[in-house]
């Protein structure tokens, strides 16, 4: 039986590996794995490393900001949120303008974690990395920004 696609010789039909798309698509899930794995003793998601690292650039932010700037779903957020709550990581206060609204922060059993995980999670990055050398990578990083400061948040 030949394996070859009736329609190969049109320009719309290329290998999966040919688009660039896919393959970011396949390395976010690979570095999702090996930081959820990494987390995992701390019962903790990529999800919940990203609040964290975003709460640290920050006095505290409307949870709702957290959401957009993120990009998780509103309802998402809370429950993350919630986590890192209950581990003394994270706690939401009262917005001074809008008693409504809440700001999350991050606390100091939250920064001494992050502190505390930071080596950890240099390591998932080298091991995801390891195929390229120091040039490489700090190349796909600075191109990997231009493309993510040029999207919607």
């Amino acid at each position: 039986m030949n394996a070859t696609p009736i329609d190969a010789d049109e320009p719309w039909m290329r290998a999966l590996h040919a688009d660039t798309g896919y393959l970011l698509y396949r390395l976010g899930l690979r570095s999702g794995q090996l930081f959820n794995t990494s987390l995992q003793e701390w019962g903790l998601r990529l999800r919940h490393y990203a609040v964290l690292r975003f709460l640290a650039t920050s006095e505290g932010v409307l949870q709702r900001e957290l959401s957009t700037r993120l990009g998780y779903d509103p309802s998402a957020i809370v429950g993350l949120v919630d986590d890192l709550e209950k581990l003394g990581f994270a706690e939401r206060r009262p917005a001074p303008d809008d008693r409504r609204s809440r700001i999350v922060a991050l606390t100091e059993n939250g920064r001494a974690f992050l502190r505390g995980t930071d080596a950890a999670g240099r390591r998932v990055t080298d091991d995801l990395l390891a195929p390229l050398d120091e040039a490489e990578r700090a190349m796909l990083h600075a191109l990997l920004l231009r493309i993510a400061e040029d999207g919607p948040n």
